[in-house]
Parts: structure tokens; sequence; C-alpha cells
């Protein structure tokens, strides 16, 4: 056993590792210090500190010092805290131990700050500036624009005060240049939006020529678009231009764009070879369908026939996404998407997308190709058609197909009934689209010529190929019309509603259906839903206003008459309508401001030319009757009764010369008329002139007449009342008859009142028996 010797003096850190280790009550650790004790003897623990004893330094053994001084309570010790002990053991806490402190319970709340320092402060006011913007986008994108600008004018308003609560804090280091270009691109847009556009232009002024956004230059792409909104396309213009200057060449796709900006600016100024420059430019470099479509428009307006040729092979020749080649993967396709279409599959985007795409490129093609064909070759359109049709067939043989339909319809419009016939027949062969559509042009040809039979075995055959065509179902209808089944007319105008809601053919010829099933709430129910979907369609208002009138609904008649007017001011039709139903409700003056605007646009119109002179004798405005009666006859100088109311008019105007003067010129060119000799009579008898040659053939006349009556009631004999001839005595009856009405009474009836204006048969004035004495057929007719 390895021993040592212990020295007091140098050896103090030799140790013996073979002691007998003894953990009873009598045995401690060793001490941490050195110190004077027996081996094996307990040694003391030490304190954090060291104080001599009353003895010496070191005499006896140690005691547990505290930091405090001696007699003083100690705390616990630093080095064993943490861990949760406790030298003194009170009465709460005996025997626990929780280091974790998960006895103590929950923790008291935060305390608030009294008082916000001015940076704090700030970035409040930033938050607060950024939740304005977003709600004010947000607002946008729902299309509440009054909401959104006054969002972003709160946005623009804190901003302000942010900035200059940092100016005032010493806090302009921190002032957020990005925050000021969001507020005030945000309210920018949101002026746009809201039709403001001065407003709009001079805030995008206000971020562009700041120099803390070298960025701002392309919002002249805005400022650009506001001008061309407003057709300022000079500044439009210089706003792109100036905007190009700040797009690098690597942004090629946002140079294009404003290129065509530019083009269509120089389109709409008339400049089409300027425009040509812009669109050639994005052509050679990155083509697309819109593009090639301008290009090919300028062309046309510059009529370059070989230049459209040019721009239409380059629009053919740019790729369409989706298009499918093989007819194996054409048919899967069309699976899919029936199944997509009746909800057993679901909705591929990416196919949507590419469909939409191709339906749009087909769609520029197409139109560029109707658009140039009659133009190609100006003394024959069909060479146009031909050559159009050849470039179509290379790798658009759908689109050649519907040219050669549009080439058809051109037969149709040169009045070619045959070769567009022959054309349209054609495509009997072909697939069932195609088939359908020629099916339905040909039932419409055959029906505008009256061929209702063919017109109605290619509706048939169009129904067949396709019953959801709603077109075909609307020829259908048409002939089933015409053969006035129209029942069955109705429900095919119904079946062709429900494939097309609006079909406004099917909604109009349902009105008329209905019209003709005695159904005038119904048709008229067709016709306001028509209204609303073409509501400035001057047939659909005329038909509305004509079935209120025929109900007897004057004042809903009235309503949408003054809206037709307003469609067609000039109508006088419509004036005269009009006119009559303010007659009706008893507003003469509106009936006559419409009547007298109906003349006016339309001056030879009998019935208005009668109701205005009728209208001016009621109001014994006889001057201005005349005009209208001479104008009447005029038109028709063959009909007497014009003249005869001119005549009335100045009889009844008291000048008796003029008016014997007329009636003598109306007598010589019309002897047999009877009441031009009795009102010739009268006149005479009151001025004091002969009457006499005037009177017997007035007698005459008169006989004639009555004889002519009585023939007619009997049977072109005169009979006695059992059937038998007529006895001398009932022979001698007519004249008796005659004489009568020519007795002394009827003849003072039938005088005219004297000149002087008293009645000579003593009654009093003349104005008191003046439409008694001297009434006038004709015109009491207008009049009644």
């Amino acid at each position: 056993m390895y021993s040592s010797q212990q020295n007091n003096s140098s050896n103090d850190e030799d140790y013996d590792f073979n002691y007998d280790l003894n953990l009873n009550s009598n045995s401690g650790p060793p001490g941490t210090a050195s110190g004077s004790y027996a081996f094996g003897q307990k040694a003391p623990r030490m304190s954090t500190a060291m104080q001599p004893q009353p003895g010496g330094a070191g005499g006896g053994p140690a005691s547990r010092m505290g930091t405090a001084s001696q007699g003083g309570e100690a705390r616990p010790m630093t080095s064993v805290s943490g861990a949760g002990f406790s030298s003194k053991q009170g009465a709460g806490n005996r025997g626990t131990f929780d280091p974790l402190n998960q006895g103590r319970g929950a923790a008291p709340a935060l305390a608030e700050k009294a008082d916000n320092s001015a940076e704090d402060l700030a970035k409040e006011m930033e938050k607060a500036v950024h939740s304005l913007i977003e709600q004010s986008a947000q607002s946008s994108e729902n299309h509440e624009f009054t909401k959104a600008l006054e969002k972003a004018k709160d946005a623009g308003k804190k901003e302000r005060a942010l900035c200059k609560h940092r100016e005032s804090n010493g806090l302009a280091d921190q002032i957020n240049v990005d925050l000021t270009y969001a507020v005030w691109f945000n309210l920018a847009c949101v002026y746009q939006q809201n039709g403001m556009m001065e407003e709009a232009l001079n805030t995008y002024t206000l971020v562009v020529k700041n120099k803390n956004y070298p960025q701002a230059g392309r919002l002249r792409v805005n400022m650009g678009n506001i001008y061309f909104y407003q057709k300022k396309y000079p500044q439009a213009i210089k706003m792109y231009r100036m905007a190009l200057d700040q797009i690098p060449n690597s942004g090629k796709e946002v140079r294009f764009k404003i290129f065509r900006n530019i083009g269509n600016s120089f389109v709409r100024l008339g400049q089409f070879q300027d425009a040509i420059q812009s669109f050639e430019t994005i052509m050679n470099a990155s083509p697309d369908f819109q593009t090639g479509f301008n290009l090919v428009l300028c062309y046309y307006a510059l009529g370059d026939a070989e230049k459209m040729k040019r721009g239409f092979n380059k629009m053919l020749a740019i790729p369409i996404a989706g298009i499918v080649e093989e007819e194996d993967e054409e048919e899967e396709v069309k699976a899919v998407e029936e199944a997509e279409a009746v909800g057993q599959a679901r909705v591929d985007s990416l196919r949507e997308e590419l469909r939409k795409r191709r339906k749009e490129a087909e769609h520029y093609i197409i139109t560029a190709a109707r658009l140039i064909a009659p133009a190609l070759e100006k003394s024959d359109w069909t060479v146009g058609y031909e050559w159009v049709n050849d470039a179509l067939k290379i790798d658009h043989d759908n689109l050649a197909s519907q040219m050669s339909i549009d080439q058809g319809l051109q037969y149709l419009k040169n009045k070619d009934f045959e070769k567009a016939i022959e054309l349209l027949k054609s495509f009997e062969k072909k697939d069932q689209n195609m088939k359908a559509m020629a099916a339905t042009n040909l039932s419409f040809i055959y029906f505008l010529e009256g061929d209702y039979n063919n017109a109605d075995e290619y509706a048939d055959l169009a129904v067949r190929n396709s019953r959801y065509n709603a077109k075909a179902l609307v020829n259908k209808g048409n002939c089933l019309f015409v053969a006035q089944e129209f029942h069955r007319a109705k429900e095919l105008y119904l079946e062709a509603i429900g494939v097309q809601a609006d079909c406004v053919e099917a909604i109009y010829n349902l009105g008329l259906a209905n019209m003709r099933m005695s159904s005038p709430d119904e048709a008229r129910q067709a016709f306001e839903k028509l209204h609303t979907i073409i509501p400035n369609n001057p047939a659909v208002i005329y038909q509305i206003a004509n079935l209120y009138e025929q109900q007897g609904k004057n004042q809903q008649a009235a309503k949408w008459f003054n809206v037709l007017i307003t469609r067609v001011p000039t109508d006088p039709g419509i004036l005269s309508r009009l006119g009559q139903i303010f007659s009706k409700e008893q507003e003469e003056s509106q009936g006559f401001h419409y009547q007298l605007e109906s003349y006016r646009h339309y001056p030879v119109n009998l019935d208005v030319i009668s109701w205005l002179g009728v209208w001016f004798v009621k109001h014994e405005m006889y001057e201005k009757s005349i005009h209208y009666f001479e104008r009447a006859s005029q038109i028709q100088p063959n009909e007497v009764k014009w003249r005869l109311m001119v005549t009335s008019c100045y009889r009844r105007m008291g000048n008796y010369s003029k008016a014997l003067q007329l009636y003598e010129q109306i007598h010589e060119e019309y002897p047999d008329n009877i009441e031009c000799l009795r009102y010739l009579v009268a006149i005479c008898k009151d001025l004091g002139r002969p009457y006499d040659e005037h009177q017997q053939k007035l007698v005459k006349l008169d006989r004639q007449l009555a004889t002519k009556s009585q023939n007619q009631q009997g049977g072109g004999a005169m009979t006695n009342m059992v059937g038998g001839p007529a006895t001398s005595r009932e022979r001698e009856a007519s004249p008796r008859a005659e004489a009568k009405r020519d007795s002394p009474k009827k003849q003072q009836a039938l005088a005219a009142p004297s000149a002087k204006g008293v009645d000579n048969r003593g009654g009093g004035r003349l104005q008191e028996r003046e439409e008694e004495d001297f009434a006038d057929d004709d015109v009491n007719d207008l009049l009644a």
C-alpha cells in the first residue's frame, strides 16, 4: 500500500487514496479549502467567506458563514439556489422540490407601456397605411371603386402624417420611400378606375417626376392609356415612346406590347403607314394573332392586295397551341370533353386555357379572311374567296369550310340564288356540323324565295343533324307559322329559346305567334323580354306600344311610343299614332303637336292632313284649314270632297262671293254633284242672284237619286205592297214626294244666311244657326 507522509508546510496537496470511506453520520466530504484538522475527523463545509475565530487564524473547526456579518441571518447559497434548493426550510415548502417553479401559479400580466416612443408610434402608423392600401386594392378587385377611392385617399393622408411625424422627431432617415410610391400609385389607379382621368394624370406625373423612383418611368404607359381613352392620340404616342425608353432590351414582352399600343394609336389617327411599321416590328420578332390581324387591317385600309396576302400568310404561319393532328388523339379529346360537359370527369384547366386560345386564334383568322376575301380582286370577288380557301385548306380545313359557307352567303347578298344553293348543297357529304350549317342556310334561302316546301325540308334536315341548333329550330317554326300552325310554331320557338336563351329571332317570332293566337299578354311579355336584350330596337318597342294600344291602355301605349320616337324621331307614322292616342285621351294640344310634327316630316299623308284641317275648323281657324284642304286637293285632284271642304271654309268665314265662285267651278267640272248644287242654290238665293236653273237641276238630280234608291230596294221595278205593278196613283206619288222635297219649307232650310250675317228666316245671328243650315257631310264625318 502506497502511503505518504503529510507535511504541514509544503505537501498540503498530497492525499491518501486508501482511506476508509465511512458513510455514517461521523463522516463527511473533505473541505474545499485548507484547514487544520486531524485525519479522519469530519471536515467542516466552507462557506463563501471565511472569518477568523476568536482564538486565532486557524484555531478550531470552521463554522458555516454567510455573506452577512456574524450573527445575521444567512441567505441561501448562490451556487445552488438556481436548482430550487433553499437552506432555510419554511413551513410552506417543507420537503418540496420544485426546480421549474411550477407551483407558483400563472405569470402576472405584462405591464403596458405608459407612453410609446416616437419610433413605435411611427411603426403603428405605417401598419395602418399598409392596411388601408390593402383594403383599397381589395375593393378595386370587387369593383367597389368608390370605396376603393376613399380608402386610397385615407392612405395618402396617413402616409403624409407619418412622414411629418418622422421629420419632426428626427427620424427622417427612416422614411419609407417604397411605401410612398405604393400609396401614390394605388391612388392614381383608383382615380383611373373611377373615370377621374385628370386627377389620375396629375398623380402619375408626381410619381414619374420624383427622382427617388428611377423605375417609375414605366408608369408612362398608364398615362398613355389615359390619353388613348381621351382620344388624345399624339400625347398617347409620346407617353408610350417615353416609356419605351425606360424599358431595357431584356424586357421584350413589355416592349412589344408598347409597340402594339403605338400602332393602335396610329391607326386611330389614320396614319396607317406608321402603324404598319410598329406592327411589322412585332411580327418579325414575336408574332401573335392580334398584331397580325391589325397588320392585315392596315393593309386592307391601304388597299394593297399583295400585302394583304402576305400578312394573312404570316398569320397562318403562327402556331396554335393545343391543336391535335392525329385522329385518334382527336377522338380522345372529344371523349374527354363530353365527359367534362356531363360532369363525369374533372375539368382540366389547362385544356380549357388551350381551347380558349385556339378559339381566339381561329376568330382572328376567320375575321381577317372574311375581310380580305372580297377585296383581293375587285373585278371578280370570287377569286379572293378561292385564294383564301386554298390558303386555309393547308392547316385549317374547318375554317376553309366556314369560308365556303360565307361565299355562299355572299352569293345570296348578290342575289345569285342558284350558285348559293349549289355551293351550300355541296356540304351534304361533309361532316355533320358543316352539313347542319349548310342546311340551315339553304332553308333560309328557300324561305326568302317563297319556296316553303324546300325550306321546310332543309329545316327538318338541319334539326335532325343538330337538335340543339337554335337557328334551325327558328327556320322550322317559320315554316309552320306560314302554314298557320301557330301552336306548333310556338313550341319550336320555345325550344329554340331553351337552347339559346338570347335567340332574338325566336323571341320576336314567339311574340308574333302569340298575337296570331289572340294572346296579347303573352305576346307583350315576349317583346318586353326581348326589349331587355336589345333595348334600342325600334321594331320591338313598336310591337309593345301597338299591343298596349290594341288593349285600350292608351297611357302605356303613349309611354312606349314616346320611347320609340327617341329612337326614330322622324317617323311620321309613329308621330301620327301618338297624336291620335292623345286625341282619344282628350289632350288636344298634345295631339295637335304630334300631328303637326308628322305633317312636317311627311306632308302628303292624307289622314294627317284631314285631321289637321278639321282641327283648325273646330277651332274656327278657317284660313289655316284652307291651306291643308288645298294640299289634299293637290294630292288627290280627282277627289271633289277636298274642294268642297275648301269652299265650305270660305262659306264659314262669310266670304260668300268666293264660295259662290268655287261652287260654280266645281259644278262645271262635276255637274252631277248634288251637294254642290244644293249649296249653290242656297247662296244664290241669299245673294239675290238667279237660281232657277240650278234649282231645276237639283230637283232633277234628287228625283234620279230617289228613283235609283227605289229600284235598288224594289229589285229594279216599282211594285206595290203585294208585289204587283205600281198603280197610276202610286206612280204619281213619286212626283209628289219630289215636289214635297222641293217645298218652300225645304227650300228655306237650304237657303244660305245673308251676307250681312243675319239669318233670312228671322231666327237670329249667323253664329247661332250656321252649323244647322250649312253642315258639310264630309267635314262632319271627319269631325266625328
